[in-house]
């Protein structure tokens, strides 16, 4: 087993005023020659923006973006013409292929919106833009682990351009689950959301995470209530 362990005080924090972002890979201004990539997985910033407050039209192209709500709403417009707003345990994935612009803005005008934002490099490029949507019930992933992103057109979850899963689990203190790879070569990055874990020896607290790879098997065990996703990449 090959582990990687990020510190939630290790990550990058850029302060706006009407944004907060911590940066867990090299990402506008913060650049980390050891924290480009883990695997396909590309960026995972956790922002929370202030009331009325957003992020103003801008292009993506050959990306893989969720974006995961924590609190409050996030408002999403594109040049397809698509208004939608995404709440607490609800995903939002766009696959950019040939070229996306959207913005997204705090649904509310005054209580801020905490949300994950995360990307994955494609399978394949160019594809035509697709954007999916879809909300999940929290007692779906009590105790278990719950897929919310994959590659599989015939599951429940959301479906994205790449080899990739995307999990989120809610664990009872003293709860456990084992993890394994999804696919050969695959590694799987874990963030704590809430609560506190061990996994493989490391105990993981809030916004703490671990890259595992090369490894057949892992537990994650509870040590207080946690909230944490998990995410199956390709690592070439």
């Amino acid at each position: 087993m090959e582990k990687i362990i990020h510190r939630s005080d290790s990550r990058s924090f850029a302060n706006h005023g009407w944004l907060q972002s911590y940066h867990t890979f090299s990402f506008a201004g913060y650049y980390n020659p050891e924290r480009i990539h883990f695997g396909a997985l590309r960026v995972l910033n956790d922002d929370t923006v202030k009331g009325g407050m957003g992020f103003g039209t801008h292009p993506h192209d050959n990306m893989e973006i969720v974006s995961i709500p924590l609190s409050g709403a996030l408002e999403h417009r594109d040049n397809t013409g698509r208004h939608e707003i995404i709440r607490s345990n609800e995903v939002q994935l766009m696959s950019a292929g040939t070229g996306i612009s959207h913005s997204e803005f705090n649904a509310s005008k005054t209580d801020p919106v905490s949300f994950l934002q995360i990307w994955v490099f494609p399978k394949l490029r160019n594809i035509k833009p697709r954007y999916q949507q879809q909300a999940f019930d929290v007692a779906d992933r009590l105790n278990k682990l719950q897929v919310v992103v994959s590659p599989d057109a015939n599951g429940n979850a959301l479906l994205i351009n790449q080899d990739a899963w995307f999990s989120l689990g809610h664990f009872e203190e003293g709860q456990s689950v084992d993890i394994t790879p999804k696919m050969a070569e695959h590694g799987t990055y874990l963030m704590v959301l809430e609560g506190e874990v061990e996994v493989a020896g490391e105990v993981l607290k809030r916004r703490d995470a671990i890259g595992l790879s090369k490894y057949d098997m892992a537990t994650v065990k509870a040590l207080k209530a946690a909230d944490f996703l998990l995410i199956d990449v390709p690592m070439s």
